[in-house]
């Protein structure tokens, strides 16, 4: 995520991802690490200037509601959670969101 995303997420208290913009109809949490760097490092850093990577514990019985989606090669695995369920999707965060990794 870029800089405006985690200023929010703070202001969350760490606790919830801001809800979507009309032009983001979906949110997609990554699935593994170095998925998460990749865009972090190789498209929010040219689109934001900052790149940031998360971690965060969402509960399984949320999560069974929404398949793994595979967006690329073999690690590129996300959900894909629509707009209108992310509430519920924040409200399924088990604990804090942390920042990992910071890119510039």
């Amino acid at each position: 995520m870029g800089p405006a995303e985690l200023k929010l997420i703070i202001e969350s208290g760490h606790r919830a991802f801001p809800l979507r913009l009309p032009e983001q109809p979906i949110f997609y949490p990554v699935l593994n690490e170095d998925y998460a760097v990749q865009i972090a490092r190789d498209w929010n850093v040219k689109a934001d200037g900052a790149g940031y990577v998360t971690r965060f514990v969402v509960r399984q019985d949320f999560l069974n509601a929404y398949e793994v989606r595979q967006a690329g090669g073999r690690q590129h695995l996300e959900y894909w959670i629509p707009a209108e369920d992310l509430t519920a999707f924040n409200a399924a965060i088990v604990g804090l969101i942390e920042v990992t990794a910071e890119f510039r």
